[in-house]
């Protein structure tokens, strides 16, 4: 039977056509969309058919499959939702000040590996600097993420004037520069605290990381959400390596690492810790 035709849709977009974008967000990215995100795909993709030209999704997905990087990025970049905040999910930042205050071998080395739009990874700096009291903290974040236009945004640190309001006028005064003329209702992360940050471009199903090291700290909220768990799985055991063994892990309020017991163990409000191999008994 032939897939019904929405017909308040501007183009066609079959169950076959939803199917096949699935695959291809897996394949590429470890993104695993429910059923429920089809009028989703068609919403954002329709976009892209627009700005390409083509006529229909069929058109479009094989364009995709002919290898335009260019597109395979905007691809993923229409696919991925980026929803953030500045000091989302305070009770984290709380228990990394403290960690941060017992730490003894500098610098400190932490990643943001979802940053989104980089009130995350700004977040971060801004708590190291309150910890040891200037821009000269002994912190180093790297900051990474899959969706290249997010990126832009954590590398130019510019945001609307309302997005700062949970941050309090002292903070506003110590981080921000205030926009004027045409760039008024905006401000800018200083450029002191926009050092302790370094940005690049990831995607967790790549076969090579670019970080060198061992990390005090991980923070991965809000991303496992996409992937289904082997893949989830997966991720976490490359993570796992990069930790220094007292080194922790910050996940999101709504990722429980249940599926994954024999690498991680809860320490606290969805903050983990590794599990440290033990060595196996010799038959007797």
């Amino acid at each position: 039977m032939a897939d019904p035709i929405r017909s308040d849709r501007e183009f066609h977009f079959s169950h076959r056509d939803f199917e096949e974008v699935r695959k291809l967000i897996y394949d590429h990215a470890g993104i695993a969309l429910s059923d429920a995100k089809e009028d989703m795909v068609y919403s954002r993709l329709a976009r892209r058919l627009r700005a390409t030209g083509l006529k229909s999704f069929g058109a479009y997905l094989d364009h995709l499959k002919t290898g335009h990087e260019e597109e395979w990025e905007a691809f993923v970049n229409s696919l991925t939702t980026n929803l953030t905040d500045f000091f989302r999910e305070n009770h984290h930042f709380v228990l990394l000040k403290d960690f941060l205050r017992q730490r003894h071998d500098h610098p400190i080395r932490l990643w943001s590996s979802a940053s989104s739009t980089g009130e995350e990874p700004y977040s971060m700096a801004m708590t190291a600097v309150e910890t040891f009291g200037g821009f000269d903290a002994p912190v180093r974040i790297v900051a990474s993420d899959l969706d290249t236009n997010v990126l832009k945004k954590c590398q130019d640190g510019v945001y609307p004037i309302e997005r700062l309001a949970k941050l309090g006028p002292e903070r506003q005064r110590r981080f921000f520069l205030r926009g004027t003329g045409d760039r008024a209702g905006y401000a800018r992360v200083k450029p002191e605290l926009r050092a302790m940050v370094d940005f690049f471009q990831l995607n967790l199903l790549a076969p090579n990381w670019p970080i060198q090291g061992t990390l005090d700290a991980i923070f991965c909220r809000n991303v496992m959400i996409y992937f289904d768990k082997p893949t989830q799985h997966r991720i976490l055991t490359r993570m796992k390596p990069l930790l220094k063994p007292d080194g922790l892990l910050f996940m999101g309020h709504s990722e429980a690492l249940y599926h994954a017991a024999d690498l991680f163990r809860l320490r606290g409000q969805t903050v983990y810790e590794h599990i440290e191999a033990r060595p196996q008994r010799k038959p007797a």
